[in-house]
């Protein structure tokens, strides 16, 4: 699955977006089972990931976890409570909670960013965030792509 692109959009007095075509195109293809929305971990934005993409990674933070650590069980517990499933509609818009769209100050003009297996949802004011400057990317991206694979899995920084 590849979702790719940085589109902008408008949500209505409802809450409502219409999911890119580009993007529309290819979650058809996948299993069709909706999507989940959660407020991003780290960004004030949303995710959006296709339902195959979201229990891999569910399968992924589950099999991190102890479930005899009590701690554990609240993380994960949070890490699911906080999420909707979506369902596009019959025009291809999908409904924003508004609990989310708070979480993660967004207002009625958006822009959804396309990462491969999930789509970030940012607020056009500020959706210059997610990205660094031209000559930072170029650097950092050098940087990235001269680290053994290995590597690249690790908890560190980039330089």
């Amino acid at each position: 699955m590849r979702l790719l692109g940085n589109i902008e959009a408008k949500t209505d007095a409802k809450g409502r977006a219409f999911l890119p075509v580009a993007f529309r195109k290819v979650l058809q293809a996948d299993d069709g089972d909706g999507m989940v929305l959660r407020k991003d971990v780290y960004q004030r934005c949303l995710t959006l990931y296709p339902m195959s993409s979201w229990n891999e990674l569910m399968d992924s933070v589950r099999n991190r976890i102890n479930r005899w650590n009590p701690r554990h069980l609240q993380l994960y517990r949070q890490f699911l409570s906080d999420v909707e499933i979506v369902y596009p509609d019959s025009n291809g818009r999908i409904l924003i909670p508004r609990r989310l769209t708070e979480a993660a100050g967004i207002g009625q003009n958006i822009r959804f960013i396309g990462m491969g297996d999930y789509i970030e949802i940012w607020d056009s004011r500020i959706a210059g965030q997610p990205f660094v400057s031209h000559d930072d990317f170029t650097r950092e991206m050098e940087a990235l792509m001269a680290m053994p694979t290995s590597n690249c899995d690790s908890q560190e920084d980039l330089p």
